[in-house]
């Protein structure tokens, strides 16, 4: 469940199963083990997680169930009381799930650590060749307080990988013949905090020092892209122009309530400088609606000011209280019918917006990577260009499988991009 960090974790608990002799199954009724890497974003993943663990219990009870991930990590001991999970293993131990598991034979087991007071980066490796993107995970753990947000708890410190391990395989992947790497965290603007480092420190060691084509970053907050990082970025020729933009809301009354260090006005000038800077880059950001104190003038602003943007994807969530916050303990809490509402025509627009940003690819040439599957109803092939369009290409020759190819995006229909090779 969860975010890129977790599925990338998740590859590596089921290769170290499979390294250690534990098959994987599909077929709940013959499985020894059901895990679940959970996320805690919101009280709905909470719910879903022990959902997914209760059902799992209830359609084969001899079944032992492990609950890990931020879930694990925030609740502990406290999830035992639930019959129907064996286990709750931690953040910091669930990349060791196998020899956990080995070391402990006894049911309502709980192995989760203070990871307050983890100072080191764990590194993982996964090289999953099977798929035609790889992920880095380069940075864990977050210093930021923003007062919706449990996630520090769950992941600990800021910690980051050091800049040796992240060139080695980065070039590890591209002798894998993987032509991309995203790379992934939980805050990554932070990365080289520890060691006086910056991002852009990073990026340019990985602009001259491997020999991967193409890359792409995580979430990263407005601030942390400087000028002089998209100065950098835009005489790049591996970067591809896919920018993620934490906002949360684009009220300045709201974040500040939500300890957001930035105003909307700085936000929407770092979006229309990208813009000017690259040709049709991805600009994507999330929203949450209905936070403590948000008024319906709070909520119009926030919308204008999206309509505005030049924005070309917003995620939108709804505001989930998550006890241990300091916004959960606000007094002027929006009723949950009132942030879903107001969640659903932020959709509307994300849509809208979204659309709009895809019309404007239409007749462009892109360089696309085309994926190692094609694509399951049509049997086509697909790829996802530099700017983070899924097309659709006119060939079922699999010979191009994994291959940097041009293309011009033909048209937009029924949800769908497509695209010519040229």
């Amino acid at each position: 469940m969860g975010c890129k960090s977790n599925q990338f974790e998740s590859s590596i608990i089921a290769e170290n199963l499979e390294n250690n002799g534990i098959t994987n199954t599909r077929n709940l009724e013959e499985a020894d083990y059901y895990i679940l890497n959970s996320c805690t974003v919101t009280h709905k993943s909470d719910n879903e997680a022990i959902y997914l663990l209760r059902s799992a219990k209830h359609k084969n009870p001899h079944i032992i169930t492990i609950l890990t991930g931020c879930v694990a990590q925030i609740e502990k001991e406290k999830l035992l009381e639930n019959n129907f999970i064996d286990y709750v293993i931690g953040n910091n131990e669930k990349l060791e799930l196998y020899n956990v598991l080995k070391n402990n034979h006894e049911n309502k087991h709980c192995i989760a650590s203070d990871i307050m007071k983890l100072n080191e980066f764990t590194k993982a490796v996964l090289v999953d060749t099977a798929k035609t993107r790889a992920n880095l995970k380069i940075q864990d753990g977050c210093d930021n307080r923003c007062s919706y947000c449990i996630i520090p708890f769950a992941r600990g410190k800021s910690r980051s990988a050091d800049e040796e391990f992240i060139i080695e395989q980065i070039n590890n992947f591209s002798k894998h013949g993987f032509k991309e790497v995203v790379l992934t965290g939980i805050h990554i603007g932070l990365w080289g905090k520890e060691s006086g480092l910056t991002l852009l420190d990073l990026l340019i060691e990985i602009e001259q020092k491997t020999t991967i084509e193409r890359y792409r970053l995580g979430s990263l907050n407005p601030h942390e892209i400087t000028d002089e990082m998209l100065e950098f970025l835009s005489k790049s020729k591996k970067f591809c122009p896919h920018f993620h933009l934490s906002l949360q809301s684009a009220c300045n009354k709201t974040l500040r309530s939500m300890n957001r260090f930035y105003t909307v006005e700085e936000y929407l000038a770092k979006i229309e400088k990208i813009n000017s800077m690259f040709e049709l880059p991805f600009l994507g950001s999330d929203i949450i609606t209905g936070f403590a104190g948000e008024t319906e003038e709070d909520f119009h602003i926030t919308l204008d000011n999206l309509k505005k943007s030049g924005l070309s994807k917003i995620h939108v969530f709804p505001y989930s209280l998550r006890h241990g916050t300091t916004g959960a303990n606000a007094g002027n809490q929006v009723d949950e019918n009132i942030r879903q509402i107001r969640a659903d025509i932020v959709k509307a627009l994300a849509f809208i917006k979204h659309t709009e940003f895809i019309k404007k690819n239409i007749g462009k040439k892109h360089e696309i990577l085309i994926e190692k599957h094609p694509d399951k109803k049509t049997g086509m092939l697909k790829g996802i260009t530099r700017n983070y369009l899924t097309v659709i290409l006119n060939s079922k020759d699999k010979t191009l499988l994994n291959t940097l190819r041009e293309v011009q995006i033909t048209k937009y229909e029924n949800g769908k991009i497509y695209g010519n090779l040229i």
